[in-house]
Order: C-alpha cells, then structure tokens, then sequence
C-alpha cells in the first residue's frame, strides 16, 4: 500500500497497518527530507518518494518479509527494495 493511499486510513488503521503513530510516521519523514537536503545526489532519481522508501522499511523491519515480496508488491526491483533498506538503516542508527 503507497503512501497516498494510507492518507485514507484513520490513525488507528494507519498504526495497525505501519507499526508506528500517523504522527511518528511524519516525524521520520521530515528528519529523512532534512538529511537528503545536506547530501548530494548523484545518478537517477529514485522511483519511489521518501513516504514510500519509508513504507517499504519499516514493512520489512516490522513483518520480515523477503525483498523479493516487497519488491513484488510495489512493482520494483529487488535491489532496489535492498538499496532502500539499507539506506535507511545507515541513518536510523
């Protein structure tokens, strides 16, 4: 489920669905878009915005599923559902 579509969901749905509150959720998008802002960015542009690299992440760290069933569900490669998930976890800690 993209981003836009969990726009949809009320908080509690929202929470059930991602594992982290609606308002958490924002809180890590907006130290991830401050962190993008200090970096560089090199090559193309990434195919999914910074709400759904953030899904992607915390589906994986929450439910353990495979990147090849992530990639599948959200019609990307599987090295890029890698790519995104280690990124992430460089700058959670």
């Amino acid at each position: 489920m993209q981003y836009e579509q969990t726009k949809k969901l009320s908080n509690r749905e929202f929470k059930r669905l991602v594992g982290v509150q609606r308002r958490t959720f924002d809180e890590m998008v907006r130290i991830m878009r401050d962190t993008v802002k200090t970096k560089k960015t090199r090559g193309c542009p990434n195919k999914l915005d910074l709400e759904d690299q953030i899904l992607i992440c915390l589906q994986y760290w929450r439910e353990y599923r495979t990147y090849f069933h992530i990639a599948q569900d959200w019609q990307v490669s599987e090295s890029t559902v890698c790519r995104t998930v280690q990124r992430k976890r460089k700058c959670v800690g």
